[in-house]
């Protein structure tokens, strides 16, 4: 089966107004009308239909960073599925490994999440990852392990093969390191592995799993030729359109 490569920019809590359009412009004309691979773009929420306004109608798409599981109500300073399809959102990243570390996010609440964005007609990106201790202790399968079945707690086969998984080395993430094309494979065969027993062979080989932490343009066409990597989640270098772009044209056409 051929799984389209999926490449976002994860833009954290960066630029404003007038950067976030000109940012967007600058990797829609790069990027042109017939790109090989699916892109979308995630600015932070203030700026989500400034985004749109500039994605409509481009083969760009886009993505929030982070969602409230609930309906309308009484739950000040928060966004849900709603607010986002409303301004265009196909996508939206789940449990990323600052949200669980700095905001305190565990597997059950990115579970709501998941079954909120998906009630919502939104993709959602479920990130998981382990950190260099968990690593050098040998511990990085059983991590990743509790993170999945927890974090899809409550998933059936019919929309699991929808959704999409991102592995980012916590390690790896805005430091400079990268985990080699051998360490990545590895991790992401063993994802689909497990995506498999708990779903169906099949199903697991429907199911992206994207790689993030310090993807750039000169590492990206190495790991994005891995046989079970099927994209990437980028940060820094989503925030200049020719870095996105170059890691956009490394990938191989899907």
């Amino acid at each position: 089966m051929t799984r389209r490569i999926l490449i976002a920019g994860n833009w954290k809590m960066n630029t404003r107004s007038a950067a976030a359009a000109s940012l967007a412009k600058g990797v829609v004309e790069a990027v042109g009308k017939s790109p090989a691979v699916e892109i979308a773009l995630c600015p932070p929420s203030v700026y989500l239909a400034t985004v749109s306004e500039v994605t409509a109608g481009t083969p760009v798409e886009l993505g929030a960073q982070n969602l409230y599981a609930a309906e309308d109500g009484a739950f000040t300073g928060e966004v849900n599925a709603a607010m986002l399809t409303d301004v265009g959102c196909q996508f939206v990243i789940l449990g990323h490994s600052e949200r669980r570390q700095l905001m305190g996010e565990t597997d059950a609440c990115v579970s709501k999440k998941l079954h909120a964005a998906l009630a919502g007609n939104l993709t959602p990106i479920v990130c998981v990852g382990e950190t260099l201790e968990q690593r050098e202790a040998d511990e990085t399968e059983s991590v990743i392990e509790t993170q999945i079945r927890g974090s899809l707690e409550g998933l059936d086969e019919a929309r699991a093969a929808g959704i999409v998984i991102a592995y980012e080395p916590v390690w790896a993430i805005g430091t400079g390191k990268v985990a080699s094309k051998e360490q990545a494979e590895a991790v992401h065969a063993f994802i689909r592995d497990l995506l498999g027993k708990m779903f169906t062979p099949d199903v697991a080989e429907q199911i992206r799993i994207q790689y993030g932490g310090s993807v750039k343009p000169g590492n990206a066409a190495e790991l994005l030729s891995q046989p079970n990597i099927d994209g990437a989640l980028v940060g820094g270098a989503s925030l200049k359109a020719e870095d996105f772009a170059g890691i956009i044209n490394a990938a191989p056409a899907s």
